[in-house]
């Protein structure tokens, strides 16, 4: 079967947009270090605040677990998000450090303004700024 001329850039245009319409892999990422197994940080536990007036006090445990999350510890960063009252729930908020705490410390301090509800995160960093993934949130409300 023989095409004739006419037909090639109706076809060619029809094969090159085929082409573009294609999905691809999508959005390429920076390159990551391989990891080695066991060679991370084990996520930060037991979250817990007190409060005595406006005064907070944050504190957390951290085990090492030999086979899974082997790497110790350098320091903690404690991640805030605040959110007014009069926001809409289910609005977003943004976590933005509120600090490092240096080992072997593991309590952050710090006064809270009223009116406002709290959010706190914290996440260990290690050797060459590895670092672990989050602890569970911890919610203050805070609306005296």
């Amino acid at each position: 079967m023989m095409f004739s001329k006419k037909y090639f850039l109706p076809l060619g245009l029809i094969m090159a947009g085929l082409f573009f319409l294609t999905p691809s892999c999508g959005k390429k990422a920076p390159p990551l270090a391989p990891i080695i197994e066991g060679n991370v940080l084990a996520a930060p536990e037991n979250l817990v605040f007190s409060l005595e007036g406006n005064q907070l006090a944050l504190t957390w445990t951290h085990t090492i677990d030999p086979i899974n999350a082997k790497l110790a510890p350098e320091a903690f960063e404690v991640y805030m998000a605040t959110k007014e009252i009069d926001d809409c729930e289910g609005c977003p908020f943004v976590f933005k450090s509120a600090g490092i705490v240096p080992m072997p410390d593991m309590v952050y301090r710090r006064e809270l303004d009223p009116g406002f509800h709290y959010y706190f995160r914290i996440q260990a960093i290690g050797k060459n700024m590895i670092k672990s993934s989050f602890s569970k949130t911890s919610y203050i409300d805070f609306t005296k």
